[in-house]
């Protein structure tokens, strides 16, 4: 089937064409190949297009495995493309396939921008094509101008102030990289580059003027936007669609040396490797990074990430030793606690009867059997827990306003201050759509359908979320009638801690993450579609929207569970002749007699744990066992022979998403560090351990395994930074609630302070002796409804206990709540008023306190910008005086040539 005769018209960026011909009807055949036949006759052939366009130069490989450059020595290679030959496919010679016709039309476009390309046919794999692109001077200065890319214009002369803690260095200087390797640069003032102003630029050097990353950032800028093909008013561009497309395999920038071996090369920095020994390399855990030099090889963007996430680790030190001081004063004092003693007591604990927890096949149990639950309750729901709960919250304050100053270190040390949204470029597949008609109504409607389909996700997690509560009442009462039963006889050393709650708890959590996991692979497809389905101007754009559509998913995924424990289970049960059933069919689960939060701590350690060990074994194993089975399924040698461009073929190409799941992984780990904090104080330490080796091996990744990425420019951390400041605020919250509602320490306080003395206790004094009766009330078993009643019963008694502030049997309000239990609601709700409101106004008199920017960077920011003008205006005079010399000297030697009558002047 034909389609409709037309003109087929190749452009470039500039508007003129390389191939046009009103004679052409294209064919589509069945093997998707496209040819081309003239109308007079039925002869296939290829298309005549100019050789010296749809041909780049090919060369031999020179044997120079460390080279950098073309094999004339001289030019610099600045990307790579790799394609596989069709020739060597033995296709017939009468037909282009479409992928060589478009990387044809590619290649010419590129020249005809002023790239300069060769070809080098692989060492190993002769299908492999890999070809080199250079930029040469007068096309890096036009898009160094269009990227708005700062260069040096003088060395700055600026002093810094010395640090007062200099007397340390003798000490501090075996945790920073080796100065001799890793020297300090020079700093320079720096302006935006501007082609018609060479002049007032520092160029010692041309070829060493734009660093490699500079070079490669403009290549992927200029690869991103060639045009490979025009028909009619479909316009076709972009690297991303060809790589897709498989019309290329791979495109990357070099990097400069092998990352354990240095380049034989001369004048080779040996960055890579530089970094692998001092920052990669799993001896050199202890040591800070080498933040400029990070900066300098991958970019702002990721020097930026892995500032963040080692100022992260730094300021988690603090909190994990509290949090580890705090979990060493319960665990001292579990052993001393009055109502973990009266629990374990066999003449209180032994002689309490409770309520089966379930109908019918549950059966009674004395209160004594969950004596070593409650004692490792005790090592979490204490004072300590409160003290440091406040304290996290205003750690976290900290954090943010400190991150917030040393940032801001760091814009102004990597020229980053006024780097603004407009010197971002447009996506290339916004520019693609820009000229198509894009009103309000088809924006609306674009936004209305990413939101519908988040919100969709996100209730399809509440409804997994309700499948794992059904889970949890279906295997509660499979495992109380059979845990507190004689079939554990030969499980003694167990019996004690395997519990029909623990149990319960534990597989619902393990159950728990295997369905966050599952969700999170799905809902990552769906959010990367929705976010492409927006169309975002920019790449800051697009990762900031799909950054909250992501988050706002993994809140709900991995946060959800443990909002349950903390703040629903246990709190809707009704009492034992009464209770509430959840859809009707399962009776919803109560808590242990001392709470839920043993639960919640389960719940987070084995996310957090389970989390951190499936990160690990994806970041560190899935990569290199990829790269393993590469070179043994090519049966590719040793790399030391092969050319720079062929091993960094071999690695993993980067993802998309760039850094985006790092920084989705430290954010969810921040919450879980800061949400739920006071029922697992452990959690900094955790996250502290995580993040020591979650910064090497990010590094060892990167360095190793991974094809060098394309250099971005960052200012900040983008969108994290609301979503962190977010999660602080909930923090505060979240925390007061879980001391409030999910432990056990307001009901113990009110108990102490009230209800153990007169007129509700018997003693003249303060005490917690007895607590344990109080909190329990009494049920009357003749009361239970035939279907909840229990089979059969062990014990010879009239009543049972339960977990509750109610009246007792014969009471004339009997089983409605007590005096004591609006007394602890008063009291709950008090607790967290006046805990928020006092966190609150300390975070905001800190961040009020701590200034964003420090004083000495913004007195540094203001004499920098004052110089930077002087030196410029400095340049401009000389340029004139230089330029007016000629004209100057002219017109002195005319003068001087005048008779001098004509020179009198009447004043």
């Amino acid at each position: 089937m034909t389609t409709p005769e037309h003109q087929w018209i190749f452009f470039f960026s500039d508007g003129t064409d390389i191939f046009q011909d009103d004679n052409v009807r294209i064919y589509q055949v069945q093997n998707c190949q496209r040819v081309f036949q003239e109308p007079e006759t039925n002869n296939f052939h290829p298309v005549d297009l100019p050789e010296e366009l749809l041909f780049c130069p090919q060369a031999e490989f020179n044997d120079k495995p460390d080279s950098l450059f073309f094999n004339d020595g001289v030019r610099r290679i600045d990307y790579i493309l790799v394609y596989e030959d069709e020739e060597k496919k033995k296709e017939k010679e009468q037909y282009v396939t479409v992928n060589e016709d478009q990387r044809r039309i590619r290649k010419a476009s590129l020249m005809k921008m002023g790239m300069e390309l060769e070809a080098t046919r692989s060492v190993i794999d002769e299908k492999l094509m890999f070809v080199k692109i250079h930029m040469p001077w007068d096309m890096l200065c036009t898009y160094a101008e269009v990227l708005h890319i700062k260069v040096p214009i003088q060395p700055n002369d600026l002093s810094s102030r010395p640090s007062p803690w200099n007397f340390l260095s003798c000490i501090t200087k075996k945790f920073y990289p080796d100065e001799e390797l890793i020297s300090k640069e020079t700093e320079f003032f720096t302006a935006p580059f501007e082609k018609d102003r060479l002049e007032y630029f520092y160029i010692k050097d041309q070829d060493m003027f734009f660093t490699p990353s500079m070079r490669s950032r403009m290549a992927f800028y200029i690869l991103s936007r060639a045009p490979y093909e025009i028909r009619g008013k479909t316009k076709k561009f972009g690297i991303t669609k060809l790589l897709d497309g498989g019309v290329y395999k791979a495109a990357y920038p070099l990097h400069d040396c092998r990352f354990n071996v240095p380049s034989k090369e001369e004048g080779c920095p040996n960055e890579r490797y530089l970094l692998y020994q001092e920052w990669a390399h799993p001896k050199s855990f202890y040591k800070m990074q080498p933040l400029d030099l990070i900066r300098k090889y991958y970019g702002e963007k990721i020097g930026i990430y892995f500032a963040w996430l080692g100022f992260y680790t730094i300021m988690l030190t603090l909190a994990a030793v509290v949090g580890l001081g705090c979990f060493i004063y319960g665990y001292k004092t579990q052993e001393t606690s009055t109502w973990s003693k009266e629990v374990c007591d066999p003449d209180i604990g032994g002689q309490i009867v409770m309520c089966p927890q379930c109908d019918k096949d549950c059966k009674y149990w004395r209160l004594n059997s969950t004596c070593e639950a409650s004692k490792k309750l005790c090592i979490f729901d204490n004072f300590g827990t409160l003290v440091f709960a406040v304290f996290m919250s205003i750690w976290v304050t900290l954090f943010l306003e400190f991150w917030k100053r040393y940032q801001a270190e760091l814009e102004y040390e990597w020229d980053t201050v006024e780097f603004l949204e407009q010197e971002e470029p447009s996506r290339p597949e916004y520019e693609v759509k820009e000229k198509v008609p894009y009103t309000e109504c088809g924006r609306c409607m674009r936004v209305s359908i990413g939101i519908g389909t988040v919100l969709f996700w996100i209730l399809l997690i509440l409804a997994s979320i309700v499948a794992i509560t059904v889970y949890r009442l279906a295997a509660f009462f499979a495992f109380s009638t059979r845990l507190r039963n004689e079939e554990l006889e030969g499980l003694e050393p167990l019996k004690e801690y395997v519990t029909p709650q623990m149990a319960t708890s534990v597989t619902a959590s393990l159950i728990s993450f295997v369905v966050i996991m599952i969700l999170n692979i799905l809902y990552e497809r769906v959010a990367i579609w929705i976010t492409d389905f927006e169309l975002p101007r920019t790449k800051t754009d697009y990762e900031n929207s799909l950054t909250l559509k992501m988050f706002l998913f993994q809140f709900v995924n991995y946060y959800s569970s443990c909002f349950y424990i903390a703040f629903a289970k246990g709190k809707a049960v009704g009492f034992p002749g009464q209770p509430v059933y959840l859809l009707g069919k399962y009776r919803n689960e109560e808590c242990d007699p001392g709470g839920c939060l043993i639960e919640l701590t389960t719940q987070l350690s084995i996310i957090m744990g389970g989390k951190a060990i499936w990160n690990n074994i994806q970041e560190v194993l899935l990569p290199w066992v990829k790269n393993v089975l590469f070179r043994y399924c090519k049966s590719m040698p040793s790399n030391s022979g092969l050319p720079r461009w062929e091993q960094d073929y071999q690695l993993q190409p980067i993802s998309k998403l760039g850094l985006f799941y790092e920084y989705l992984e430290m954010v969810i780990q921040f919450g879980f560090v800061t949400l739920f904090v006071a029922s697992f104080p452990l959690a900094p330490v955790l996250a502290l351990v995580n993040n020591l080796f979650e910064i090497r091996v990010d590094a060892w990744k990167i360095t190793t395994q991974f094809r060098r990425m394309v250099p971005e420019k960052a200012q900040h951390i983008g969108a994290w930074q609301p979503i962190l400041q977010g999660v602080a605020i909930l923090a505060v919250a979240t925390n007061a609630m879980i001391i409030a509602f999910t432990s056990d320490m307001i009901p113990r306080l009110v108990y102490y302070w009230s209800f153990s003395v007169y007129p509700y206790g018997d003693s003249d004094n303060h005490t917690m002796a007895g607590y344990i009766n109080s909190s329990l009330s009494i049920f009357n078993i003749s009361d239970f409804p035939e279907q909840s009643r229990p089979l059969s019963s062990s014990y010879n008694m009239a009543t049972c206990r339960y977990r509750d502030f109610r009246y007792p049997p014969g009471h004339y309000r009997q089983y409605e709540y007590n005096v004591r239990y609006w007394h602890v609601i008063a009291a709950k709700m008090a607790f967290i008023i006046v805990v928020e409101h006092v966190v609150y106004f300390t975070k905001f008199i800190l961040s009020y306190v701590i200034p964003d920017v420090p004083y000495t960077v913004k007195e540094q920011i203001k004499r920098e910008k004052y110089l930077t003008q002087v030196i410029l205006h400095e340049t401009n005079l000389k340029l004139v005086t230089k330029r007016m010399k000629p004209y100057r000297e002219e017109t002195t030697s005319s003068l001087q040539k005048l008779p001098p009558e004509e020179l009198d002047l009447d004043f």
